[in-house]
């Protein structure tokens, strides 16, 4: 039985070591009584910083990398790395899992006289681990070598290949797959075979660049049988990826998504793990988005995917980069501010048409070495794409900007979101969609209806004032949003908003005086608590609020906090439910209950008889 595709994959980022005897995990072999095989329904209890946690080891791969990634987004590297330490120990033990059953089927079949190649039958997408999409992060930064990965990529046409990752286990990573007949084994140094293998020994420079190529190459490169729009930046990625796909959708196009919060696919929502997907699972949407009918992707793409090539094996037809601010720079990340915006520089050598925000500082930096056709947007008189004459809109309960658009197009637009930072948001998307020849009306009705969940997101509650959710959950964020507020003209800024449990205090502290410095009243309430109680967390954030004049009450259940702000709005208010944004859940003592701030607003509403 040849090795599946699965296994380029699965063996790039974690080797297989059959030869191990001390690990109780083991797929096979010596069944003495200190060996114990389980399955994947089994349950086990984990004990971590989190606190003890119950369920399977898919259950906690998930678990763990949901707690990496909010310890990421807090800036908390160390807690991150452990909380990916423990997923990936669930993760080798899915993988010897998963081999064992592919011996045991060997071993049956073999018995029987029936073994056959039933991989060969069996759709790729059935054949992926369950958990690969959770995949750990390897730092390759090197030069793109096109006859290494075109060499690579069409062993994956007919037969199986696998991968190896670089390091002391490809050895014994490589002896295991040749013996399973894989048809191909992709390396990054030397290695041995077994003398009678026929299996065929592919060596190039960097394993993770050529998995890209044959990943495309698996899928059939679907990417040719779409219009690629990839957006990098520092921010501003997610908001404009949703609206390139409002105002393309209304122009009549069939546009899938990945980002940040998740990947669409006709009406299928996909929960995403990383803003950009490893690039097995990106191939694997883009043939999931033609096969359902797509015509264009809209994509964010991060720096880290750049760095580590996942989204490789394609062209893009446009690349635009929005800002470049000294973020995700650290343990796990990138070494330096010249390295995070070197990676960022990448797009602009993989696209063919490139689109950049002149106004950023950085922009020359990032487009320097492009070979791409290059265009530009901003406020500048130096932009192709210009924004004027800005004016800020409140229009019952609803903020706003407008603005002027000139130079390559001419007209009045409007976007409902507030801020400045939003009219480069609009602009980014209208300098991409004018590629698309959508008209300014569509682009203007497009601008105007536009939402992005948890972000700057207005909530209809009153004629009297305005609501808003968002994802601001740490004080530069709520720092950002709260100054953006107040250029508008309001009677009070209300701040609703908790702190995550199991993060540092001191973010506790710093959100709290930041509350207390720009909000006139703030209320402050839970988050996810995690494994600590709320009323703690809310005393620290207390804490910072006392080095204001702030004034504040608290109310640790969310629904009530919320509800008491809605009750007691007074005309002109502005009130931001921070922290939560997108999130539907709340996490308490490792369990995640439903919870949507969208949904607590509206219970709050038909409870009051309120309907709009």
């Amino acid at each position: 039985m040849f090795l599946s595709v699965q296994a380029l994959f699965n063996l790039m980022f974690y080797g297989i070591n059959m030869k191990k005897t001390n690990n109780k995990y083991r797929s096979g072999g010596n069944n003495s009584s200190n060996s114990t095989i389980y399955s994947l329904n089994y349950k086990f209890d984990s004990n971590s910083i989190a606190g003890k946690i119950s369920g399977t080891a898919l259950d906690l791969i998930k678990r763990y990398n949901d707690f990496a990634k909010d310890a990421q987004s807090n800036n908390d590297y160390v807690n991150a790395e452990i909380f990916r330490q423990y997923a990936e120990h669930y993760r080798k033990i899915v993988t010897e899992i998963n081999e064992r059953k592919n011996q045991q089927r060997q071993a049956f079949a073999a018995e029987n006289g029936e073994l056959r190649n039933e991989a060969e039958n069996r759709p790729a997408a059935e054949e992926r681990q369950p958990d690969a999409e959770s995949a750990g992060i390897e730092n390759s930064d090197r030069k793109e070598d096109n006859t290494a990965a075109e060499k690579a990529a069409p062993a994956t046409e007919k037969k199986r290949a696998s991968c190896t990752r670089p390091g002391k286990e490809t050895a014994e990573a490589a002896a295991p797959a040749a013996e399973k007949k894989a048809a191909a084994i992709i390396v990054s140094q030397e290695v041995e075979l077994p003398k009678q293998s026929e299996t065929t020994l592919i060596r190039v420079e960097d394993t993770r660049y050529a998995l890209a190529f044959v990943s495309a190459a698996w899928f059939d490169h679907p990417a040719k049988k779409l219009t690629t729009i990839g957006i990098t930046g520092t921010k501003g990625k997610t908001t404009t990826t949703y609206l390139v796909k409002s105002i393309l959708e209304n122009a009549g196009r069939k546009v899938g998504l990945v980002g940040t919060i998740e990947i669409i696919i006709g009406d299928t929502h996909i929960h995403a793990v990383n803003t950009t997907p490893e690039s097995y699972l990106l191939q694997e949407y883009f043939a999931k988005m033609v096969e359902s009918g797509c015509d264009t992707v809209v994509m964010e793409v991060s720096s880290q995917a750049l760095m580590l090539h996942r989204t490789q094996g394609f062209v893009f037809d446009f690349g635009i980069f929005t800002n470049l601010e000294p973020d995700h720079i650290g343990p796990n990340e990138h070494g330096s501010f010249e390295e995070y915006a070197h990676c960022k520089s990448l797009l602009f050598k993989q696209c063919r048409v490139g689109i950049a925000n002149c106004d950023d500082v950085h922009w020359q930096l990032i487009t320097k070495e492009h070979t791409c056709s290059l265009e530009t947007y901003g406020m500048s008189k130096k932009a192709d794409l210009r924004a004027q004459n800005l004016q800020f809109t409140n229009r019952q309960g609803h903020l706003g900007i407008a603005f002027d658009v000139t130079g390559l197009m001419n007209f009045h637009a409007e976007i409902a979101m507030p801020g400045r930072f939003s009219v480069y948001n609009a602009l980014t998307a209208i300098a991409i969609c004018r590629h698309f020849k959508v008209s300014e009306a569509d682009i203007c009705k497009a601008l105007l209806a536009a939402k992005v969940k948890g972000r700057i997101e207005m909530v209809k509650v009153s004629n009297a004032f305005t609501l808003m959710i968002d994802y601001a959950h740490n004080a530069m964020a709520l720092k950002s949003l709260l100054t953006t507020l107040k250029e508008y003209e309001h009677g009070r800024l209300v701040c609703v908003f908790g702190c995550g449990g199991n993060r540092s205090r001191e973010r506790r502290f710093e959100m709290g005086e930041v509350s207390g410095n720009l909000a006139d009243f703030t209320i402050i309430t839970s988050d996810n608590p995690r494994f600590e109680e709320p009323e703690a967390i809310i005393e620290d954030i207390i804490t910072g609020m006392k080095k204001t004049d702030g004034v504040y009450i608290s109310i640790p259940d969310r629904k009530e906090a919320i509800a008491y702000a809605i009750d007691h709005g007074q005309p002109g208010d502005i009130i931001v439910l921070a922290g939560k944004g997108h999130e539907d859940y709340q996490e308490i003592k490792g369990v995640k209950y439903p919870m949507d701030e969208r949904d607590l607003i509206a219970d709050i509403l038909k409870e009051r008889g309120i309907s709009f």
